[in-house]
């Protein structure tokens, strides 16, 4: 049976509460990512992800210069637009149960906790990558 800990990413990209949102976008830009995990003390307290980063940013609606919208951005901490009620998965959970979970809430990643720290992150690509090479060992020849 695998396991969550078998595919989860324990090199995981966060930002701490007091950070701010331009922060958060710079990360996700600069590593590619779309969700980051949102620390206090070294304790897990929310998730931020890139549409959260759409929400806040009042560009869109302003219709702001690049510039303008990074500014901001970084008056807004990072604590004002992540969500606070996260789903999380043990390392110890089936794939199943925690890819289960992503489906029916909707949601592209979950961190991987023990207690409340974090040991690492499954996302969506990671499950994705597990179903692409399961299907490729499916096709070839005997």
């Amino acid at each position: 049976m695998v396991k969550v800990r078998d595919l989860m990413q324990v090199e995981v990209v966060s930002l701490d509460v007091s950070s701010r949102l331009d922060a958060a976008e710079r990360l996700m830009r600069t590593e590619c990512i779309r969700h980051l995990p949102v620390l206090s003390a070294g304790r897990l307290v929310g998730l931020i992800s890139q549409r959260d980063l759409y929400r806040a940013g009042a560009s869109s609606v302003l219709g702001l210069q690049p510039g303008t919208e990074e500014d901001w951005l970084a008056k807004i901490p990072v604590g004002e637009a992540m969500a606070t009620q996260v789903f999380t998965a043990h390392p110890d959970a089936t794939l199943r149960s925690a890819a289960e979970m992503m489906v029916r809430e909707r949601i592209g990643c979950l961190p991987v906790v023990e207690g409340k720290r974090l040991v690492g992150l499954l996302s969506d690509t990671d499950c994705l990558r597990f179903l692409a090479d399961l299907l490729g060992r499916q096709e070839e020849p005997s």
